[in-house]
């Protein structure tokens, strides 16, 4: 059995979606049963999730024309693609009335929210889940078109979730028992279902979303659900980069990383997986494979439980920017217990994104690197949380360094390779890029180093080299 995932780009015009159909033949045909999981149509410069929030979020402003320009977009859009899918008018016709439908509710949605003048995050999932809705009809009556069976399932009727709108997460077992109620059945009548990404529902049945660039997780929960063979997300590259190519022209495609090494470079900025995406197929030991829908012929890069150390240990290097670096620092701190856990207290309380954190042994100074959008919030809130310590001067400051990068050099073999860390360091140092911060977890499968903004681009470049 094999689940398969399909981006925006991979839905987003006619040419894109009989592309599609071709691929998903062709797993058909080799005797795969096949669950294919769609995102909205996003190729540029339309993207149809972003169109969706950005009708909500004017029409919250008290905006009365963008909604319904907007609205008149999306039909635009799905209507082009319809007329370029489908060969007969009666199923062209059947589809359009069904695509409208979800067009007049998400005008209806948004003319409640401009009344009402509040935008909540139920409301914002239910509006921003209907770009999905729309893909798998066309998509799923594109395959019927080709001559396979298809149905499309929307995942609120088979992935159970918290009530966290934009960000909730599964339970697998009420999971496992609807997606083997719905799914199965589909299957052993050798239809293809093509299920919507991104969304799920609370146990009370109200819509709910993984978060932006869920459908890649949504795979991962019905692979896991299904106990799949493998995990096939399709995309518009070849497969994990050792770089950003925007950043390094000779980034090459990696063949193969283990879980722990993608959901590093996952969380520090390569933007092929949604993060949480490995959780599923690792817990299952499903391998997830990566592959271009525009180049199928390319093996694309597999991830496994073990893929065997690489020579030098390093395989990519990736970097998050636009971050500021803050640090609470004064010698009043040493062995003064509790300081860490203030701060990051004082940090959580506006649900702030920690992503690097570094401390002197000598318990002087820790500093943390957040969004840079959030740096001002941040030291309020810290100031607030110390302000009898910085009266009294146990705490010197609390300050930025702004803007800053992560730059993040990742590779499971790095532990048992002697001498990684000082040629990173040097590589650096000979091309007088400055490392502010450092971290390094137990694990030695990342090395993580804050340089300067100006610096991100020369610092991917140079340790690529190394790789």
């Amino acid at each position: 059995m094999l689940v398969m995932k399909f981006g925006g780009t991979s839905v987003g015009s006619g040419e894109a979606i009989a592309r599609t159909v071709r691929l998903v033949r062709r797993s058909l045909a080799t005797g795969e049963q096949v669950v294919v999981v769609a995102s909205a149509m996003g190729t540029r410069p339309v993207k149809v999730t972003d169109l969706l929030l950005r009708g909500a979020h004017t029409a919250a402003t008290g905006d009365k024309t963008t909604y319904s320009q907007v609205a008149d977009t999306l039909r635009q859009v799905h209507r082009a693609v319809i007329r370029e899918t489908l060969s007969t008018e009666a199923a062209r016709t059947r589809l359009t009335l069904e695509i409208e439908a979800y067009i007049q509710r998400f005008a209806d949605l948004c003319r409640a929210v401009l009344v009402l003048g509040e935008l909540t995050p139920r409301a914002l999932d239910t509006i921003s889940a209907m770009g999905e809705q729309m893909s798998v009809r066309i998509l799923a009556a594109a395959l019927r078109s080709a001559g396979v069976t298809a149905q499309a399932v929307d995942a609120t009727e088979l992935i159970v979730t918290d009530n966290t709108y934009q960000a909730a997460s599964p339970f697998l077992e009420p999971t496992t028992h609807r997606v083997s109620e719905h799914l199965l059945p589909l299957l052993e009548a050798e239809t293809v279902p093509v299920v919507t990404g991104f969304i799920g529902a609370s146990p009370e049945g109200v819509t709910t979303t993984l978060g932006r660039g869920g459908s890649d997780f949504s795979a991962a929960i019905l692979g896991q659900a299904l106990a799949a063979t493998e995990v096939w997300i399709w995309t518009d590259v070849d497969g994990v980069m050792t770089a950003d190519p925007r950043l390094v022209e000779e980034a090459r495609t990696i063949p193969a990383l283990t879980y722990r090494e993608v959901a590093e470079l996952a969380f520090y900025g390569a933007r092929v997986l949604h993060p949480k995406t490995i959780r599923p197929c690792l817990e299952s030991g499903i391998p997830l494979r990566i592959k271009n829908t525009f180049n199928p012929e390319l093996p694309g890069t597999v991830i496994v439980p073990d893929a065997g150390a690489e020579q030098n240990g390093m395989k990519a290097v990736t970097a998050i920017e636009h971050l500021s670096l803050i640090t609470v620092e004064g010698k009043g701190m040493i062995g003064v217990p509790g300081i860490a856990a203030r701060t990051f207290a004082a940090v959580a309380r506006h649900g702030v994104n920690v992503l690097l954190i570094s401390q002197a042994s000598s318990e002087q100074s820790i500093c943390f690197a957040v969004p840079a959008g959030q740096t001002d919030t941040v030291l309020a809130d810290l100031e607030a949380a110390f302000a009898i310590e910085l009266q009294r001067r146990d705490i010197d400051r609390v300050w930025a360094l702004r803007p800053v990068s992560i730059i993040t050099v990742v590779g499971a073999g790095m532990r048992g390779t002697p001498g990684i860390a000082g040629r990173i360091f040097g590589a650096l140092g000979e091309h007088h890029v400055n490392i502010v911060a450092i971290a390094q977890g137990s694990s030695e499968c990342s090395i993580s180093m804050v340089v300067d903004g100006a610096d991100t681009a020369p610092a991917v470049q140079h340790i690529h080299t190394l790789l």
